[in-house]
């Protein structure tokens, strides 16, 4: 299957953990190990320098003896259903992200994280420094969801909400609480931190429950009409959209793709 995707910008010196992680060896932190046990090359001489720099247009890097290459940048949307993990592993074979991406040889990650009882959009990819950045409360990048509670808001419970409230040593805050006309029960909750499991920590704080979470929109990247189970690729506009938004540069050469079935 097509995928959006783009090349890392790798035209300038980088320093050797990001260029091991862009190629999709490990993370960055362990690719620091990796590079203090010995194991990486730059043109034949073994580097155990944290820092070092390497021009990726003229220096070639080998791991364990073997060349790399940076990864081919991909973009997904995913809307998660029920039951879902967003982990890469499960000790106890559940079903995790990674089931919808069969065949892909890229080491993809969630851009955040639905709990298991949580549903809707996910972004999936392999651009670590795009994940970052969407995720960091510092570039504010707004997450959007749908929730039903087991009984209407109080204005009180809203305000102390949207002032922010304490929950295990951590301030927690939405950033507008919304009432939605279909259930009097059900709100759009915006927020610019997405800390674990945030929104039902918040609500069961105030007093109430969270019966049904969907995320529905990541900035301006917005689920819309895509079913339940089902993943594509995020077209060009959405990529150089989210890369703006989120204060990253954008690359060159984006490929849309087609939506995929599980």
């Amino acid at each position: 299957m097509d995928s959006g995707s783009r090349r890392p910008s790798l035209n300038k010196p980088v320093r050797l953990q990001k260029y091991l992680a862009a190629c999709g060896v490990a993370s960055r932190r362990a690719c620091e190990q990796f590079i203090a046990d010995g194991r990486v090359s730059v043109n034949g001489a073994p580097v155990v320098q944290q820092g070092f720099c390497i021009n990726p247009e003229t220096d070639a890097v080998e791991m364990d003896g073997q060349r790399v290459f940076p990864e081919q940048k991909l973009y997904f949307m995913l809307n998660k259903p029920l039951g879902v993990l967003c982990t890469c592993m499960d000790t106890h074979s559940r079903r995790t992200f990674l089931d919808f991406f069969p065949g892909i040889q890229e080491r993809l990650y969630p851009v955040g994280r639905l709990d298991q009882d949580s549903e809707g959009l996910l972004i999936v990819t392999n651009d670590g420094d795009l994940a970052l950045r969407l995720t960091h409360p510092r570039h504010e990048v707004a997450k959007t969801y749908q929730v039903r509670l087991d009984a209407p808001l109080t204005e009180e419970a809203r305000h102390r909400m949207l002032e922010g409230v304490e929950s295990d040593g951590e301030m927690l805050r939405a950033e507008e609480i919304t009432a939605l006309p279909r259930l009097r029960t059900e709100y759009r909750f915006i927020l610019k931190e997405g800390r674990k499991r945030q929104i039902r920590r918040m609500v069961a704080n105030v007093g109430f429950e969270v019966f049904a979470l969907r995320r529905v929109a990541i900035g301006s990247l917005v689920l819309g009409v895509l079913p339940e189970g089902k993943a594509r690729a995020l077209s060009s506009r959405e990529v150089e959209t989210l890369s703006r938004e989120a204060g990253v540069g954008t690359g060159e050469g984006v490929k849309t793709g087609k939506q995929r079935s599980v």
